[in-house]
């Protein structure tokens, strides 16, 4: 009925007796800007950083040595090897193809396999290593939560629990929560207002909590963070950059601060998370290989790269200072997806930080730090396809002036790791086709150069053998090393599943990863395709819980990998039986895409391995209190925090939600200019004016319209209107207007 008051939800009183008054206490502190300039990828009139910050040691060096001397002269054994194998009758027509695809890729996995073995070797003394005194804080360090459309609930359910370790270990004072939303949903929105609320109230005494949500997300993440640092970054000489499945002990916070405040030149210090706390069969598989074969890969990669270290955008501690003079990125020129704001900016942000004379590097040796895993292999491709497009942006930014040569090598690292997939399927296709050729098609037996023998394709089958040997051997190396590293360490062993479960798992993770593979080159070339068709990947929201995906959704996606793997199949098997053995892993990976692709998001399965003691790493065996203590204070929150269907509705029905939403809302000023207003925000306006009923208004708000209208407190009150007050008695135009005709003939009065 027009004018009628829909029914108000039932909010839930916020946790403490009386909710915190923020009319003396804001959600946001008090200004403290810091310019940050916008920095040039074509001009460089700084020193080179080495001259500025502490020169690297000599390990590094040897480190270096080892990696890229070692890694080249294993790849020139086996491309050498490779032309031996194509040589027997000369390489002609397509084999030259095979052999440069061949080169690639070789080289690729070799320079990992030899940085595995110095992270390998440097495990043996990492108790050596030197950790930071247990002295007071100095500096305040804010701890950011930058989140996108992301469950409140899990949000403060972390940071309750970091917060609390914190103020236990006398740091509270040290350490500021900032909870920086960029999300564009509207209910969200609503419940992370409760959830600060509740959260601050929780903390009160111990930790200050802040909650700023963002008028406009540009630039998506890396916009969220520069944004915090141009207004409040002159407060903290530090922040520390959580991601929305971050939890981190509150020991491990404080170490990374006092290894900032130790290290002058520090710009950031990046740790190593470790992959838990999901049970999904492609989680399982993630955190396994994560936590027995990281730390040897990891450890290789912070040797080697010294000082002159990469940023994986979170779980890292930032000087807030430095990352204001160096990190100011530019658009990249162009439309998108090569164009406009990088998407991969964390890759980027450490460049132009090392750039400047800062250090930065990793401590691998430094535990307390976690992260989640996507559920399913579906999950991890549409965050793949994210991060993709990022990499193939480097591409631009590799002759940035003014970097350090190993800069450039994380950036060639990046993009190679999804060029990589496009090549491996070159090269299956370009052996398919010397099959087809060698079977169906005529060969040149004497070229136009003087020739005694006749050319033509011909392989030396003892010799590909053994090719195949050495490039299984390379790819594995890494995983053994790892998994030895397990074996002879006593706690990791016990925790792990012993002997048998380690060795169990290392097959079970080494057979399931090999038919993932296949899917995920198909996935990963069809993303690089779009990429370098003008495809944009736009920005959603990533799923973080152990729900599985349903059948019908996994068919639709991989139908075509199946199909693929059975074409290969049947011509591999038409043309050669030794070219189907040799494709034979990749082809049934493919088949099994769809079986593999669900079983991969199931928890029930994931589960049952680890009951039987399969996949298990140290943190499912014995959770670490954080994690435990976070999980525990999510589930608490989803239990006590409203249970909000509309978040607009909340605001227009309850006074009190409204009254919070209004207060935050003063604090929070939306950064538009007066006099240019914005399509949404008018287009809400201009509805809200026509509109007779709340209901006739709900129809026509899209979803960007009504955020426009919860970003401004006079076009919600505009609203309240519609709901207080008995529909307007001037006359509206009617509803269907007549044609042009009829009304002509209305107007004579005919």
């Amino acid at each position: 009925m027009d004018g009628a008051q829909p029914e108000s939800p039932s909010v839930p009183t916020p946790p403490s007796a009386a909710a915190p008054d923020l009319s003396h206490l804001p959600p946001i502190p008090a200004e403290s800007r810091l310019d940050m300039p916008l920095q040039r990828l074509d001009k460089w009139k700084g020193p080179h950083p080495s001259t500025v910050d502490t020169p690297n040691n000599g390990w590094t060096g040897l480190a270096r040595l080892f990696v890229f001397g070692g890694g080249l002269l294993l790849a020139g054994y086996g491309v050498w090897e490779m032309t031996k194998v194509v040589d027997a009758g000369g390489i002609v027509g397509l084999e030259w193809p095979l052999v440069i695809l061949f080169a690639v890729t070789f080289t690729w996995i070799a320079l990992s396999a030899t940085s595995g073995v110095v992270g390998f070797v440097a495990g043996l003394f990492e108790h050596k290593m030197p950790r930071p005194a247990p002295v007071p804080l100095k500096a305040r360090t804010a701890l950011l939560m930058p989140v996108y459309n992301e469950s409140p609930a899990r949000t403060i359910g972390a940071l309750k629990a970091m917060g609390e370790e914190l103020a236990a270990l006398g740091a509270g004072e040290a350490f500021e929560i900032f909870i920086l939303s960029d999300t564009t949903d509207a209910t969200v929105w609503i419940e992370e207002e409760f959830a600060f609320l509740r959260l601050r109230d929780q903390l009160a005494g111990k930790i200050p909590v802040w909650y700023r949500r963002r008028y406009k997300n540009t630039a998506r993440k890396a916009g969220n963070i520069a944004d915090f640092v141009t207004r409040w970054g002159g407060r903290y000489e530090h922040m520390l950059i959580l991601d929305a499945d971050s939890v981190m002990t509150g020991e491990t916070l404080t170490t990374m601060a006092r290894l900032m405040e130790a290290d002058p030149k520090a710009g950031i210090i990046q740790t190593l998370p470790v992959i838990a706390n999901r049970n999904t069969l492609f989680a399982r598989l993630q955190q396994f290989a994560g936590r027995i074969y990281g730390p040897v890969i990891a450890r290789g990669l912070a040797i080697w790269h010294g000082r002159d270290g990469n940023y994986w955008g979170h779980n890292a501690i930032i000087r807030t200072k430095a990352f204001a003079d160096c990190c100011g990125l530019p658009d990249l020129e162009g439309r998108k997806p090569f164009g406009g704001h990088i998407l991969s900016h964390d890759f980027v942000e450490a460049a132009l930080i090392r750039r400047g004379g800062w250090g930065v590097y990793m401590i691998p040796w430094l535990s307390g730090s976690y992260e989640e895993s996507p559920p399913s292999i579906l999950d991890v491709a549409a965050r793949d396809r994210r991060w993709a497009q990022g990499n193939m942006q480097h591409i631009a930014v590799v002759p940035t002036r003014g970097l350090v040569w190993p800069t450039r090598v994380h950036f060639a690292t990046g993009i190679m790791s999804y060029l990589a997939s496009p090549i491996w399927l070159l090269l299956l296709l370009v052996g398919l086709a010397l099959s087809l050729q060698a079977r169906f098609i005529r060969p040149e037996y004497f070229t136009r150069d003087f020739s005694l023998f006749p050319a033509w394709p011909r392989f030396d089958a003892e010799r590909s053998l053994n090719l195949f040997i050495l490039t299984m051997a390379v790819l594995f190396l890494p995983k053994v090393l790892g998994t030895i590293e397990a074996l002879i360490r006593a706690e990791v062993r016990r925790k792990s599943g012993g002997v048998l479960g380690i060795i169990g798992s290392f097959f079970i993770e080494s057979i399931l990863s090999a038919l993932v593979a296949p899917v995920m080159m198909l996935l990963q070339t069809r993303h690089v395709l779009e990429i370098f068709t003008g495809r944009d990947s736009g920005w959603k929201t990533q799923r973080r819980d152990d729900g599985g995906i349903p059948f019908a959704e996994v068919l639709k996606h991989h139908w075509t990998h199946v199909a693929i793997g059975a074409v290969m199949g049947l011509a591999a098997f038409v043309v050669s039986r030794p070219i189907l053995a040799w494709m034979a892993p990749t082809l049934i990976g493919l088949i099994l895409a769809v079986q593999v692709s669900y079983a991969s998001g199931s928890a029930r399965i994931g589960l049952a391995l680890r009951r039987a003691n399969l996949l298990l790493i140290p943190e499912e065996s014995e959770p670490p209190a954080i994690m435990t203590t976070a999980n525990a204070y999510t589930v608490a929150a989803e239990a006590e925090l409203p249970e909000i269907e509309d978040g607009l509705q909340l605001i227009l029905t309850d006074a009190r939600a409204r009254d919070l939403h209004e207060r935050l809302l003063a604090a929070n000023r939306p950064l538009r200019e007066r006099g240019k207003p914005e399509h949404d925000w008018a287009m809400a306006d201009a509805k809200i004016r026509e509109a007779r009923t709340i209901e006739e208004l709900s129809r026509w708000l899209t979803p960007k319209e009504r955020m426009a209208v919860l970003t401004d407190a006079r076009l919600i009150h505009r609203m309240r209107e519609l709901i207080d007050q008995p529909p307007p008695s001037i006359p509206h135009f009617p509803d269907n207007l007549p044609e042009p005709a009829e009304a002509k003939t209305l107007a004579a009065g005919e």
